[in-house]
């Protein structure tokens, strides 16, 4: 006899899968990452600060947090010439928390399994 868990929720429609499949696609360029991380742990940063900290081009940069500004992830002010790009999502921050944690945990799984042998 199969046994069938109630379900609280339903699935995601076609759509919703599709949208985030597209925001993973989103955060699984490591540039992108390395940029979000950047802002998170840094602040808010113009191109230029972020060129010396990632060692990026300046056009490389550019469309990088062109995507995320996009999809709400950073927000940019105009400070006089300068534009500035801050972390716009605490969502970030969540998500970078949450997949560290994960990472750890997986990490010392592995670490426990080599030792017990």
């Amino acid at each position: 006899m199969r046994r069938t868990r109630p379900q609280t929720q339903s699935l995601p429609s076609p759509q919703l899968l599709d949208e985030l499949s597209g925001f993973f696609r989103l955060l699984s360029e490591p540039a992108r990452l390395q940029l979000l991380c950047q802002l998170k742990h840094g602040g808010a940063m113009d191109v230029a600060s972020l060129i010396e900290a990632t060692g990026f081009s300046q056009s490389h940069i550019s469309r990088q947090l062109g995507q995320l500004q996009r999809e709400g992830l950073v927000s940019c002010e105009r400070d006089g010439t300068r534009l500035i790009y801050a972390v716009a999502d605490p969502l970030v921050e969540d998500l970078c928390n949450l997949v560290q944690r994960r990472l750890k945990q997986r990490l010392e799984q592995q670490l426990s399994q080599l030792q017990a042998v």
